[in-house]
C-alpha cells in the first residue's frame, strides 16, 4: 500500500517520519506487515520506547524496525514484555537480550508458551541448562524460530548417526556452537562429514572434531575444506600426517591459507630449520601465535642456543617458558 493511501488518520506515516524514516522505507515496511497500516501511533510510540528502554541504543532502532516491522504491532504487555522478562530468567542480561533483538527483532514475535516453553523442553532433554539455553539463544537469535520438529530433530539424530549417542555429547555440541542448527544436514552437514571421512577421519575422530571443534562441519567443502586439505598437500604432508593434524587441531581445515597456514609452514621451515614432520606430531603448533608466541620464543633460544621439541617450546605459559629454560637474562 502506498504510503498517501494509509488509512490511520497518517498518524502511523507521521510517526515514522518523525523518527527519520522516509516514504521508500515506510512503504516497504508496509509491505512486510500489511497489520502495521491500521497500527496507532500510541502503540507504536509504546513500544518504540520499551526497546529503547531495555538498552537497544535509538539510533540502531530504526535499523531493527525495518528488519522487523511487526514489532511495532505487537502487543507491549502480550508479547514484547513475556518474551524479554522470559529471556532475562534464562540467566542473561538485559543488555545482552536486547543485542540479541537488536540482530533479530523476529525473536519478540514468538509466543513464550508456544515456542520457547517448548524450546527449552527440548534441550533439557539433551542436557542443556536453561542458562546454557540462554547464551545459546544471544549467540544465535535464530535459534528460537527454527522448528523443533522439521529442523532441530533433524540435526540432533544426524548427530547421533556419528556416534554421539549420550545425551549430553550432543547437548555440548549444540550449546559450543549453537549456529550448527542453521545449516542443513543434507546439504552441508553430511558432506563436510564425508569429506572428513574420504582424507583418513575414523569414526571417533570424526567424533572427537565434532566434539570439540563444530564449526568445522558447518563450512564449505568445495570452497574452504578441500583448499586447505591440497595446500597441506603441497606442504609435504602425507594423507596420514594430514589425518592426525585434522583430528588434533581441526580448524586447520577452515584457517585461512594466506593469514595463517602459510606463514606458519614458511616460519617453522625457513626460519626454524625444522621439518614438517614436527608440526605432524604436534598439530597445536597452528593454535599459537605466530608473532607472539612462535617467533618470540624461538629467538630466545637461538639466542641461548637452545635445542628443544616444538610441544617443549610452546606448551607452558611464558613465565613457565623463561623458567624451563632460563631465560629471564635474555629477556631483559
Amino acid at each position: 500500500m502506498d504510503v498517501t493511501s494509509c488509512q490511520n488518520g497518517g498518524s502511523i506515516m507521521w510517526f515514522f517520519r518523525d523518527k527519520g524514516f522516509d516514504d521508500k522505507s515506510i512503504n516497504e515496511m508496509f509491505k512486510k506487515c500489511k497489520r502495521l497500516q491500521r497500527v496507532h501511533k500510541e502503540r507504536a510510540s509504546e513500544n518504540w520506547s520499551y526497546l529503547k528502554s531495555i538498552g537497544i541504543q535509538e539510533r540502531k532502532l530504526p535499523s531493527v524496525v525495518s528488519k522487523c516491522p511487526k514489532i511495532l504491532a505487537l502487543g507491549l504487555y502480550e508479547k514484547l514484555v513475556p518474551m524479554v522478562e522470559c529471556l532475562a530468567t534464562l540467566g542473561t542480561e538485559r543488555r545482552e537480550v536486547a543485542s540479541a533483538i537488536a540482530r533479530f527483532p523476529q525473536i519478540v514475535s514468538h509466543s513464550v508458551q508456544e515456542k520457547l516453553c517448548p524450546l527449552l523442553a527440548f534441550f533439557q532433554a539433551l542436557g542443556v541448562s536453561e542458562r546454557q539455553l540462554g547464551k545459546m539463544i544471544l549467540l544465535n537469535p535464530r535459534l528460537i524460530s527454527y522448528s523443533i520438529e522439521s529442523k532441530l530433530t533433524d540435526i540432533v539424530n544426524f548427530l547421533a548417526t556419528l556416534g554421539l549417542t549420550r545425551e549430553w555429547m550432543i547437548g555440548k555440541v549444540l550449546a559450543k556452537y549453537p549456529f550448527i542448527m542453521g545449516y542443513s544436514v543434507n546439504k552441508r552437514l553430511r558432506p563436510t562429514t564425508e569429506f572428513l571421512k574420504s582424507v583418513g577421519l575414523s569414526k571417533t575422530d570424526l567424533q572427537t572434531v565434532t566434539m570439540n571443534f563444530p564449526e568445522v562441519l558447518c563450512r564449505d567443502v568445495d570452497k574452504i575444506l578441500r583448499p586447505n586439505f591440497a595446500y597441506l598437500k603441497r606442504s609435504g604432508f602425507e594423507d596420514r600426517q594430514i589425518a592426525a593434524l585434522v583430528t588434533g587441531y581441526p580448524p586447520i581445515l577452515i584457517k585461512s591459507i594466506k593469514n595463517s597456514l602459510e606463514p606458519r609452514i614458511r616460519f617453522l621451515v625457513e626460519v626454524m630449520g625444522r621439518q614438517i614432520d614436527e608440526v605432524a606430531n604436534y598439530p597445536d603448533f597452528f593454535r599459537h601465535g605466530l608473532k607472539k608466541r612462535v617467533e618470540l620464543r624461538h629467538r630466545l633460544l637461538k639466542e641461548k642456543d637452545v635445542n628443544c621439541s616444538l610441544s617443549e617450546m610452546l606448551d607452558c605459559n611464558h613465565k613457565k617458558f623463561l623458567l624451563k629454560f632460563g631465560l629471564f637474562e635474555g629477556l631483559a
